[in-house]
């Protein structure tokens, strides 16, 4: 039978490219039953599991997988081509072959880390979980990057060695290179340590609202370089990690309270009986309020101003929502109003007397004043 098939082929030597593309259409008839069967068998039995870390590398390797059996089927495809006795050219050519199916081979591995290292990958949700303070963490994006960006370095490290290129020269040669790289991109790299440290120390977090000596707003997203920032008038501020990691960072997303803090001013002439029943009335007022946090509530004569008296109000509203916290305001204003009508206290008006001595005037008369005064 294999004699009758190599006189076939000697015969016919068109026939070998006709067996090696049915050599390459059957491994692509194989690529799509291992795809539709036996990987989806694998998965559903790697799922019965209580570890998640199976069947997310499954998925990450899954299109490496398919890759590869296309890759197998041409690489097979070519040997059968081969002959018996390769000529020293074909010897060459076949060496070129085998050395780009090795690094095939090497870059379904590094596309298949790629894809575990992504950041919708739950191997980096459930680290974010464990880590952080859930899925919108700066964390997870953060060494999701730096992880592909080491994966793909490693990749095309490995692929450059089958090639047959010097890696030691090369790695001196970046020793050197990246010295002179460090000082001319002094910026970058400290932007780049800035990043470490607002990732590690965490002072905030994706959608975060945030106030700086730089910027004031609500964090977008963090990158090796610098952070965005979304401002109150939707404009989008990018910072650079080295600035926001050397200024004071305050995060009002963190406010377990909200603050309410103005001062009221009123006359002098203000009966202090009524001062005083308007004053108890608004502390007792916010004293019976739910939206008013009760832990701290102070209504005090504060200072005696060359306008008036100052009634100093310092609270905190239990709700930290913006637009519910104005809406806590604005009854609580108008309710103050009410009391202050109903006790017929009345605001000062930044203003100021004028007072004439009549003695003074008399002083600045002159003669001449006088006399007119008497022939009148």
């Amino acid at each position: 039978m294999l004699d009758m098939y190599h006189d076939w082929i000697a015969m016919y030597p068109w026939l070998q490219y006709v067996v090696a593309f049915i050599i390459i259409m059957f491994f692509l008839f194989l690529r799509k039953v291992f795809t539709r069967y036996v990987f989806a068998f694998i998965l559903r039995l790697s799922r019965k599991s209580k570890s998640e870390l199976l069947p997310n590398i499954l998925l990450s390797f899954q299109r490496p997988v398919r890759f590869f059996f296309v890759i197998l089927g041409l690489y097979l495809a070519i040997q059968y081509l081969v002959p018996d006795d390769p000529t020293a050219a074909v010897e060459r050519r076949m060496e070129v072959v085998n050395t780009f199916f090795r690094s095939s081979v090497i870059l379904m591995f590094g596309w298949g880390f790629f894809n575990v290292s992504g950041t919708s990958s739950n191997l980096f949700k459930k680290l974010s979980m464990r880590l952080d303070s859930g899925e919108d963490s700066m964390l997870v994006p953060f060494l999701s990057k730096l992880l592909r960006v080491l994966i793909v370095a490693l990749t095309v490290v490995v692929i450059l060695d089958t090639f047959g290129f010097d890696i030691n020269g090369f790695v001196a040669g970046l020793g050197l290179g990246g010295l002179a790289f460090a000082l001319a991109a002094q910026d970058t790299i400290g932007n780049l340590f800035g990043g470490i440290i607002i990732v590690t120390e965490k002072p905030f977090k994706k959608d975060d609202w945030i106030e700086t000596p730089t910027v004031e707003g609500i964090v977008e997203d963090i990158s090796f370089r610098s952070t965005k920032v979304r401002t109150f008038s939707e404009g989008l501020v990018t910072v650079p990690n080295s600035t926001l990691a050397h200024e004071p960072i305050t995060n009002w997303s963190e406010m377990t309270k909200r603050q309410i803090a103005f001062e009221i001013q009123f006359r002098y002439d203000t009966p202090m009986e009524s001062l005083k029943v308007a004053r108890e009335r608004i502390e007792s007022e916010l004293k019976g309020n739910e939206a008013i946090n009760q832990e701290t509530i102070f209504v005090r004569l504060h200072e005696l101003q060359e306008s008036g008296i100052e009634l100093m109000f310092y609270l905190f509203t239990n709700t930290t929502n913006w637009e519910e916290w104005l809406k806590v305001k604005e009854q609580l204003n108008l309710r103050i109003l009410e009391i202050l009508r109903e006790e017929n206290v009345d605001f000062a008006m930044p203003s100021q007397d004028l007072y004439i001595n009549d003695e003074l005037h008399l002083l600045t008369e002159g003669p001449d004043d006088k006399l007119e005064d008497k022939q009148s």
